[in-house]
């Protein structure tokens, strides 16, 4: 325990070491790339308002998002329906679909857990 304990303050130190060298590089060429995003003066005022019309622009996006999921869920149906047309190469995408589904809720139920594959500490 007391070993890997070590090791990972060895990474992290090492990790800190790399930002404190190539941060400040990075930061700037980014912002560089990205100055067209960036509202000038960058204020609290401005931050909160560009926040408002974040939230109010996804609100308003809701009623596209309420049909295009009405569109699928009718596609659904409709597959559903002429299942018996249905061809093998589809049948396979959607089996390996589901499976990746899966893998990825199992993932989300180890990290959840603290990454431990046996259960949860207590």
């Amino acid at each position: 325990m007391a070993s890997k304990l070590h090791q990972l303050r060895s990474k992290v130190v090492q990790a800190s070491e790399f930002a404190a060298k190539h941060g400040s590089a990075y930061y700037k060429e980014l912002m560089e790339k990205n100055k067209k995003y960036v509202v000038d003066p960058p204020t609290i005022e401005k931050c909160q308002e560009l926040s408002k019309q974040l939230f109010y622009t996804r609100l308003a996006s809701i009623p596209g998002r309420y049909e295009a999921f009405w569109k699928e869920l009718d596609g659904v149906k409709h597959i559903w329906r002429n299942r018996n047309e249905l061809k093998v190469e589809d049948a396979g995408i959607a089996a390996l679909f589901g499976l990746e589904l899966y893998a990825w809720f199992c993932v989300g139920e180890i990290v959840g857990r603290g990454f431990t594959f046996t259960g949860y500490y207590v």
